[in-house]
């Protein structure tokens, strides 16, 4: 006995489901097409930027998960005890994780 499988006839269209449709105005043309329209907006202005500074302590953190992640250790919410742990510790052994971490990627 051989089994075959059902013959479908039905003719399916492809669909590039990444194809762009031109026809439409989806974004707005620049003003003036000479300029660099890479950025969808206004480039930050400094002198509206907030003023206020991160604890030492959760700038370690920051960087911290920040050189895990580059050195390909991305961080599991399981490690947050560690990594606030280690982030208390001072700012000279966190430059030394820091650059160890580095030196692995």
């Amino acid at each position: 006995m051989s089994t075959t499988a059902p013959e479908h006839h039905a003719s399916y269209g492809y669909a590039d489901p990444y194809a762009v449709d031109t026809t439409d105005d989806y974004w707005p043309a620049p003003a003036n097409p000479y300029l660099d329209t890479d950025y969808l907006l206004a480039p930050p202005n400094p002198a509206e930027r907030l003023s206020y500074t991160i604890d030492p302590r959760d700038r370690h953190r920051l960087d911290l998960h920040a050189a895990l992640t580059t050195a390909g250790i991305p961080p599991r919410p399981e490690d947050r005890d560690a990594i606030d742990q280690l982030s208390a510790l001072p700012a000279g052994i966190n430059a030394t994780l820091q650059r160890w971490l580095h030196h692995t990627a």
